[in-house]
């Protein structure tokens, strides 16, 4: 029986809700004719506008103006009224698992390594070794076996934010035929940042060696680090960071030939716009199934004993030495960069 109305839920951030993309159009292929929702945060609201795999999006607030237990009961009033007939649960918290159960919603779909795999009717084996992409899709169907170059995570700039990208390259004098590198120095973890000086090495590198176009990219957050390391180059770069929203980051990653970034955002919004991405990965490796799927991507990262040190990275290093990070060289990354620009 076909259901009327399914819910996904991913109220993570901005990288897990476009590494969810993917299940999201393979829902709609599965089930045409039901009516898709999504639950997420105000935060990743914009990501999924003009998405065309879905019908509505539900905004929970969980830890801004929501964040309290009668929003919660509020929430579970609202989800209760839309009567789903089924939830997919890629977001691994016992809040969500809570809210599918207390919502009355009838199949609710999750993974076992949730924290309330207990409250689904079925329950999807967590594979570690895979790609989050596939692991996101197995929630679908387990046996069917989805190919990621179908099903690579997907964004949809509207014609006004590609509109506003070519106004601010305008205003600064960047031509269409210019080899333009985007760079997100920025990362939630402290752990999962490359040195941010090499960042600016590797820039000024590219600028003085190749003629390349430089522009930081990164939400509010990363502002202030990517004019500091700006501050600290002999050439100047531009920055976008902090003063374009996420899908005009994502037209103006499009307009570029590679992104150099941590294991961030801008990474997995590179390869939504199917640009190439050198990834630095530190403290968390490419096997937790993060590390970018393109065919062109590439990740850099050192073996050290003591990697990984946690699945999301962590504030300091517990060893005391970052040789994650340290050992990695400003001259092997421009390296990596230039062959990959020509």
């Amino acid at each position: 029986m076909n259901p009327e109305k399914i819910l996904i839920i991913q109220t993570a951030f901005l990288g897990d809700l476009i590494l969810t993309t993917p299940l999201i159009k393979a829902v709609r292929g599965k089930y045409p004719r039901s009516k898709i929702f999504i639950l997420l945060i105000p935060q990743t609201k914009e990501l999924l506008q003009n998405n065309p795999y879905l019908d509505e999006i539900i905004v929970y607030d969980k830890k801004g103006k929501e964040m309290g237990f009668l929003s919660f009961l509020k929430l579970i009033k609202t989800i209760n009224s839309i009567r789903f007939d089924l939830t997919f649960v890629p977001h691994r918290s016992l809040r969500s698992a809570l809210l599918t159960y207390l919502a009355g919603i009838p199949q609710r779909v999750g993974f076992d390594k949730s924290s309330g795999s207990f409250l689904f009717t079925k329950r999807i084996k967590y594979i570690q070794s895979h790609s989050e992409v596939r692991r996101n899709l197995s929630l679908l169907s387990e046996e069917e076996l989805f190919s990621e170059k179908d099903f690579l995570p997907e964004l949809f700039p509207s014609e006004e934010d590609f509109k506003y990208v070519e106004s601010l390259f305008e205003n600064w004098g960047i031509q269409k035929n210019e080899k333009i590198v985007g760079i997100a120095p920025g990362s939630v973890w402290e752990t999962k940042r490359w040195l941010p000086e090499r960042f600016g090495q590797v820039a000024d590198s590219l600028i003085e060696k190749l003629g390349a176009k430089v522009i930081f990219l990164g939400g509010k957050e990363d502002e202030a680090l990517c004019i500091e390391i700006s501050k600290g180059m002999k050439n100047k770069p531009f920055i976008a960071a902090g003063t374009i929203s996420p899908l005009q980051s994502a037209a103006l990653i499009s307009r570029g030939k590679m992104v150099l970034s941590n294991d961030t955002a801008p990474m997995h919004m590179a390869v939504a716009m199917r640009i190439p991405v050198v990834a630095i990965f530190g403290s968390t490796v490419p096997e937790f199934g993060f590390a970018p799927t393109g065919e062109k991507d590439m990740v850099i990262q050192k073996e050290v004993y003591c990697r990984p040190c946690g699945i999301h990275g962590r504030r300091r290093c517990p060893e005391k030495h970052f040789k994650c990070m340290n050992e990695i060289t400003s001259e092997e990354v421009f390296d990596v960069v230039a062959k990959r620009l020509w």
